[in-house]
């Protein structure tokens, strides 16, 4: 209403499917954008980006994601006779140890170094004298722009081969890295959040993933600026109103001095 005649576009996109198998989601969109040739140039993300205040950090890029589901496979049979066994978990072991304590790279200027975490670990019937005939192991790799998801697999695959494991292993490749550390939108939230909140946030480019992995896919300038995410992934994950009526402020702010006139 104040800027009638702005240059440009504004649109407002909610999806679900973020952490799920992202199918329908934001992709399904940028998809059908794309086969549209309809690109977004700017993007903000809502994710929940700020640490302790509203703006405190704007995420200016994310890491890749990429995750591991490997089956260790064994020789299932009695503990008391273990040479008629295979005990996969022994033969893991030192495999997983190796990859967890590789330097998978030193980061750069934009992002921390690339991390490897082992999250689920299932084998054994539950009975105290069977050695298992199988050990499933899931790991996740955040990567920096230092690295691939074609470098991750062919190294993890080294290091699973030169301990000899007979195994399985599938992939889920969730989304490169990306990076904005340039341009319009950046230097409009920059100063957005600091006429809002008299300091210039931090950027960061820390934490999980989001749906603007999908987005940058476009070329699109991405930025992320949310609310404070100290309940995060917690029972009763909330936000406070007054951190919402702030954003609104930020957000406003950012549209002026892109598009208005």
């Amino acid at each position: 209403a104040d800027n009638p005649d702005h240059t440009g576009s504004i649109a407002f996109l909610i999806t679900s499917d973020e952490e799920g198998p992202f199918i329908n989601g934001t992709t399904r969109v940028v998809d059908t954008l794309m086969a549209r040739n309809e690109i977004i140039d700017m993007c903000i993300v809502g994710e929940p980006s700020s640490t302790h205040d509203v703006g405190d950090v704007v995420k200016n890029g994310r890491r890749g994601s990429i995750t591991g589901d490997v089956t260790i496979k064994g020789i299932q049979g009695h503990v008391a006779y273990p040479q008629l066994a295979r005990n996969p978990i022994h033969q893991a072991l030192p495999a997983l140890t190796e990859l967890a304590a590789i330097q998978w790279d030193e980061g750069n200027e934009y992002f921390p170094p690339t991390s490897f975490q082992i999250p689920n670990l299932t084998s054994g019937t539950g009975a105290s004298n069977v050695i298992p005939g199988d050990f499933k192991v899931q790991f996740n790799l955040r990567f920096s722009t230092e690295l691939t998801a074609d470098d991750i697999k062919a190294r993890v695959h080294s290091v699973l081969d030169a301990h000899g494991l007979d195994y399985d292993l599938a992939w889920t490749f969730s989304g490169h890295p990306f990076l904005t550390d340039t341009g319009s939108l950046l230097v409009a939230v920059v100063d957005a959040v600091d006429e809002v909140n008299h300091q210039k946030p931090q950027l960061l480019t820390t934490g999980g993933t989001s749906d603007g992995r999908f987005i940058a896919q476009m070329g699109t300038q991405v930025i992320e600026l949310g609310p404070v995410n100290a309940t995060i992934h917690k029972v009763n994950e909330c936000v406070k109103v007054a951190d919402l009526e702030k954003l609104t402020d930020m957000y406003q702010k950012v549209l002026e001095k892109l598009f208005a006139k």
